[in-house]
Parts: structure tokens; C-alpha cells; sequence
């Protein structure tokens, strides 16, 4: 046999290395340009697999770029460089985010199962820094935590950075928070314990200090074309005549002069956020590249900030356009070649008409866009009911709603980093003889403290004295009503002052329950912003806060008390203890749910009482899914015990005829059974009740 190590041959091609090489040859064919050498760290089988994604997805990658860039640009020259990301981005991927990537395409809908629950965070007032999150993680086990959302944690600029995001580098941490290598051990600390990590990426501009922008001022030609400069007003003034403004008080107006770029730079929100021309297809490409070096650090979502931006044109609000979702189903498509385990959740506080088109959903067809997106309207409605007492609007605003595609799921929530946008619109009100700006007004004032008989305590944000809008900043204890009552209970005197304060504290306590039972019982993926799991209150020094001093934003951002957390865990009668211990049943309660699965359908119902009149005071939802019958969700909004009609039982009867219910209803919650042959259903006050089959 000779000896081919000692003569000057090349051995023969195994059939590994054959594969490898036809297979890339093959996508070479596909997608001209791409270099064979990219994939060198693939096995034969994953360039298949990488090929076959291609042929997947690239309807879903080149329609929209087509539609987006074909009269702007080379559009083959646009194509082989998206392509050629891609291929790189999948040639290095980490062997455990591969493995990742096959679980998640054999089950793609990881992200809406009911065993998901999220909490969302900044990093430095949550733990301090990245490494520190990681020593934190028991925590959010503790509470069912499978999805952590860090809010925006790459390097922003210095001074005031709109809470981060203001993104000076998309590629380096935020140095107080630690490094990119920081970002990667936690990720994968988390993917141990069967948690996904999600960080802002934003999309629609970054700070004036990015590299793409001191070039573009220094007159680099190319990164010039990455912005929307303007010569003089003329073309500004024109698009202003249609724009709304997004910080009226602290950053009127959407164009800033730049004696640096000798220009008027597009401003959507701060003098310091430059946006960026998402018609140049130079821009979508870098901007794939960073969402693929991302994922490849292991972050699983990306959440896509100020989305409805991303396009203008003359004669509109530039929101909410048409082009903005083709961009959307583009980065989709690159994610699902190159990182088929990521998914994307676009940030779109937009009205309802317009939010089921974030994940697809248009007029006669649907299309991949983001996997999830927040549902705004469900959080306004649930603050303006408990509020008012009354489901009614709730009602007629939840029914109008058009549902998630199948394959996308919701982000519910009650309260999260930013300010509530009293989202109400006047047909809603209308059909439940209430007006939609007297409305808005009355929460306004209710939260701010200022209407008799209010709970809340929390404060008017961007005030708009044209049009009379405000918006609301407070934590959710606050708004609740707790942060009143112990202020009540610390001035009582006497003891009939210091037994109702009791009882006020009690309610506040019981308001701050319900809500999240309601949104970690709706259907979709509940998120927890931090510290409401010990129900903390406002800080009342945010403006000694370095930047902050004119965003009082920062009241509900105050850094987690793990002393406090500490005592909840000692003192379960305490109202820290009390919430700890409620909502981490709530997650238990989630696991044991499956119809809270993706797939379903949730509906806003009316119920009666046993006289028969609309129970107004009880908001009621049916949560219906294929496979996994009927849940049925009641919350008794007032202070009052209730009673309902019995008929309300049948509607968590399984579907499925064969199902052996037994005739009987359990609440999930606390265990209660009933025979749906019982004439009434107890409600106590401000308490939430998950029906369904006893089965």
C-alpha cells in the first residue's frame, strides 16, 4: 500500500468533503456571488440545511427587497451582499446556537408556549452589571421567568441618551454594563436554565455620535446617504405640515440644524437621535449585519425599536407606512437563514387597526414580519377599567381587536419602561356613549392624582397644549393605589383613619394582582417590568438624576430593592410578600395551562348577573384553543363581592364533544369547583377567576 504521506499528492475527497463542496456549489448557484470559502466551518449537512432555508425564505427575502430597492439600486448588487451576510453570519455561528437553531425549527413556536413568561429590565438598576445579572438569575427563576428582556444595553452616548437609546455603537456594550464577551456569558447562563435573552436594537436612528453619523457630517459621501440631510427648510417644512410631535415638552419639532453636517438633519425624537434614510439599501444591509452579529452572541429576540418610523413621505404622519413592513418581513427572512432560533418583536404603540400588520397580518394576505408584538391596547384598557369600574369600553375596544396570526403571539403587560399613551380611540368610545377626549382627559388627571376619589398616584407626562394630550409616568403600585394608602396609613390619628387606609392599602394590593392575572391569563407572553414583583413605588428623586432631570419617566425606573426583595421572601403577609407570592403563582398557574399556548384565539365577552343585566363591572375573556378547550377569565374590577349568572360556566366547557368534563368548572387560580348545573358564580372583590373543564 504506499505510503501517501510521503509523496507529494493530495489525498482523495472523502464523501464529507464532496458533499460539502456540491452542496456549496449549490448555493453559490442559488445566490451568485457568494464565496465558497464562507462555509468552511459548516458540515455538508448544515450548508444543506443552509440552502434549503434559502429556498425557504427567499420569496419572503427578495419580494420585499425588490419591492423596497429595485428602482433605488442594483438590485442583484443589493441581493449578493445580503447574501453574502447571511452566509457569513451562518458560517460562524457557535455550535450551540446550531443546535439551537434545529430545536427551534423543528418547533417553531417555542416563544408563545405557555411555560414562557418574561421579565423586563435595565440592566444597571435591576442587578448593575452584565456579569451581575447572571448572579441574579435564581431570582427570575423564582417568578417563572423564561424570557428576559434587557432593555437597551449597547454602548449609547455620553450625557443624555433618551435612556439608552441614543446608540453610539452598535457593535461594544455599554462599558458601565461590561462587554460583548459579558453579553455572550450571560446568554448562554441563561440558555442553561432554558431562558431566552432579548435586547433593544434601534432601527429607526442612532445618536449624532455613531460612526455612520461623524462620518456622514465630515462629508464621507456614502455614510451621508445612511441620513436625511436638507440644504434649508423648504423640504422639512413641507413633511412638517402632516408630522405629530413625539416630545412635545423636552424636543418640540422633527428636524434639527446641525452646524457640524451644515444641514437640517430628521429628528424624530431628541436633537441627539439622527434617523436614519431607510431607502438606501446600504442601510438595510448594515443594519442585517448587526442583527446577525447579535444573534451569533446569543441573543434569541430582538426587539426592534420605534419601527413604525422607518419610512417617510411627503403628505403623511410617516407612520405606519407600507414600506415599513416590507423592511420588516426582509430582516425576518435574513433571521430565519442565518439564525433560525432568533425572532423579532417589534416595539409599534400604534392603534389597534394598524398593530396586527406588525406581525403580518394585511388585508387578504398574511406574511412574516415580527413574531411578537405588545399589546398596547390591552394594558390601556385594563387601566382605564380599574379606573372606572366598568369593562364596557375594554369590552368594546378588546372585540375590535383583530387576532395574532396563528404562528405570532402578543407581549401583555402592565406597566413597562416608558409612559402610558392614553389610546382611545373615538369610535371605541362612541359605541359605549362615552367621549373619547373628555375620556383620555379624565385619565389623565385620574392617574396624575388630580381627580377626586383617584388611587393613582403618578404624574402627567409630555403634555401637548395643542391638542390638549398627556400622557402618564408611575409605577404600577403607584397607580394601584398603594403608594396612597401607606401614605394614608403613615398620617392616620385614629383608628377608624388608620382601618381604612388598611383597607385602601388591601385594594391597591389586590388592583396590582388582578391586572397582571389578566395579562398572564389573556393569551400571549406576559411580561413583568421589574420591581413590580414587591409592588415598588415611585422614586421621588429621579431629577437628581445626572440627563434625566427634564424625563419623569425615571419615577418607575428605580433600581430593584433586594433588600425589600429579601423581606418578601421572609414575610409572605407583606404586601412585597403578598405580590412575590402571587405572581410566581400565576406563573405555576401558566404552566399548568396549555389553551394559553400560541395558537389560540382570545375573545372579550359580556356577563350577567343573575337578574340578567350586563355585569359591567367584570371584565370577561374566553381564551379558545384548538387543542386545548376553553379557558375562561373573570375580573372583578370594583370593591364590591358580586355574583353572576351560572350560565358564564358553560362557556369553559371544552370544546371537544368527547371531552369528559364531568360537569364540573375548576378556577385555576384557587382551586374552587363548581357543577355547571350551579345557578350563580361568586366574585369577590377585585379578584381574577381562570375557569375551565375539570378534566
Amino acid at each position: 500500500m504506499p505510503d501517501v504521506m510521503s509523496q507529494n499528492v493530495s489525498p482523495a475527497p472523502t464523501m464529507a468533503t464532496e458533499r460539502r463542496r456540491r452542496a456549496a456549489e449549490a448555493l453559490s448557484a442559488l445566490v451568485p456571488g457568494i464565496r465558497r470559502d464562507a462555509m468552511t466551518t459548516m458540515e455538508s449537512d448544515e450548508i444543506d440545511a443552509l440552502i434549503a432555508r434559502f429556498e425557504t425564505h427567499w420569496p419572503d427575502l427578495f419580494e420585499p427587497l425588490e419591492r423596497l430597492f429595485a428602482t433605488r439600486a442594483d438590485l442583484t448588487e443589493v441581493v449578493t451582499s445580503i447574501a453574502g451576510v447571511i452566509v457569513e453570519a451562518a458560517s460562524e455561528r457557535p455550535v450551540a446556537l446550531r443546535r439551537l437553531d434545529r430545536r427551534r425549527e423543528i418547533a417553531p413556536g417555542w416563544f408563545a408556549d405557555n411555560t414562557m413568561v418574561g421579565y423586563a429590565a435595565y440592566a444597571d438598576r435591576f442587578a448593575g452589571t452584565l456579569e451581575e445579572v447572571a448572579g441574579q438569575l435564581d431570582h427570575l427563576e423564582s417568578l417563572g421567568v423564561t424570557y428576559l428582556h434587557l432593555l437597551p444595553v449597547l454602548e449609547p452616548r455620553p450625557g443624555d441618551d433618551d435612556g439608552g437609546y441614543a446608540v453610539a455603537d452598535y457593535e461594544r456594550i455599554d462599558p458601565r454594563l461590561g462587554t460583548m464577551e459579558d453579553l455572550e456569558k450571560l446568554a448562554g447562563a441563561m440558555r442553561d436554565r432554558h431562558m431566552s435573552l432579548c435586547i433593544d436594537l434601534v432601527v429607526n436612528h442612532t445618536a449624532r455620535e455613531h460612526p455612520w453619523a461623524r462620518a456622514a457630517a465630515a462629508g464621507d459621501p456614502h455614510y451621508r446617504d445612511f441620513y436625511l440631510f436638507f440644504e434649508d427648510r423648504t423640504l422639512p417644512d413641507l413633511y412638517s405640515e402632516t408630522l405629530v410631535d413625539v416630545f412635545p415638552d423636552n424636543a418640540p419639532g422633527n428636524f434639527t440644524w446641525s452646524d457640524e453636517a451644515g444641514a437640517w438633519v430628521w429628528t424624530t425624537f431628541h436633537d441627539f437621535q439622527w434617523d436614519l434614510d431607510h431607502s438606501n439599501p446600504d442601510v438595510f444591509v448594515e443594519l442585517a449585519t448587526v442583527m446577525t452579529m447579535l444573534a451569533n452572541r446569543g441573543v434569541e429576540v430582538l426587539r426592534l425599536d420605534a419601527v413604525p418610523f422607518m419610512w417617510k413621505e411627503i403628505g403623511t404622519g410617516c407612520q405606519n407606512l407600507p414600506p415599513v413592513h416590507d423592511l420588516l418581513q426582509a430582516y425576518r427572512a435574513v433571521l430565519a437563514i442565518a439564525a433560525p432560533a432568533v425572532i423579532t418583536k417589534a416595539e409599534a404603540i400604534v392603534p389597534p387597526d394598524e398593530l396586527v400588520r406588525y406581525l403580518g397580518a394585511h388585508e387578504g394576505h398574511r406574511r412574516p414580519e415580527c413574531d411578537m408584538a405588545y399589546n398596547n391596547q390591552l394594558m390601556v384598557m385594563l387601566w382605564s377599567s380599574v379606573a372606572t369600574r366598568d369593562a364596557r369600553l375594554a369590552h368594546a375596544a378588546l372585540s375590535r381587536m383583530s387576532p395574532p396570526p396563528p404562528t405570532t403571539t402578543w407581549a401583555t403587560y402592565v406597566r413597562c419602561h416608558d409612559d402610558i399613551g392614553w389610546a382611545v380611540s373615538d369610535a371605541d368610545a362612541a359605541s359605549v356613549g362615552v367621549d373619547a377626549a373628555a375620556h383620555r382627559d379624565f385619565l389623565n388627571e385620574f392617574y396624575a392624582g388630580e381627580f377626586r376619589g383617584s388611587f393613582g398616584l403618578g404624574a402627567r407626562f409630555q403634555h401637548n397644549p395643542v391638542t390638549g394630550d398627556s400622557r402618564t409616568s408611575g409605577s404600577a403600585a403607584a397607580l394601584c393605589g398603594i403608594e396612597q394608602a401607606l401614605d394614608l396609613l403613615a398620617s392616620a390619628t385614629t383608628t377608624r383613619e388608620t382601618t381604612t387606609a388598611q383597607r385602601f392599602l388591601d385594594h391597591g394590593v389586590r388592583r396590582l394582582i388582578l391586572l397582571h392575572a389578566v395579562t398572564y391569563g389573556w393569551g400571549g407572553v406576559p411580561l413583568l417590568w421589574s420591581g413590580d414583583e414587591i409592588a415598588s413605588l415611585n422614586m421621588h428623586d429621579w431629577e437628581k438624576s445626572p440627563g434625566r432631570s427634564d424625563d419623569n419617566r425615571w419615577m418607575h425606573r428605580p433600581r430593584l430593592d433586594w433588600t425589600a426583595a429579601a423581606a418578601a421572601e421572609s414575610d409572605p403577609e407583606s404586601i412585597p410578600g403578598r405580590v412575590l407570592g402571587s405572581l410566581r403563582a400565576l406563573a405555576a398557574a401558566r404552566r399548568e395551562t396549555p389553551g394559553l399556548s400560541g395558537g389560540g384565539t382570545t375573545t372579550a365577552r359580556l356577563v350577567h348577573a343573575p337578574g340578567g343585566d350586563v355585569e359591567t363591572r367584570v371584565l370577561a375573556w374566553v381564551r379558545d384553543h384548538p387543542r386545548h378547550g376553553c379557558l375562561v377569565g373573570l375580573a372583578n374590577l370594583s370593591e364590591f363581592d358580586l355574583r353572576l349568572d351560572g350560565a358564564v360556566l358553560h362557556e369553559a366547557v371544552s370544546r371537544d364533544p368527547g371531552a369528559d368534563h364531568a360537569e364540573r368548572i375548576v378556577d385555576i387560580l384557587s382551586g374552587h369547583r363548581w357543577s355547571l348545573g350551579r345557578p350563580t358564580v361568586e366574585m369577590p372583590h377585585l379578584t381574577v377567576r381562570w375557569l375551565t373543564d375539570d378534566i
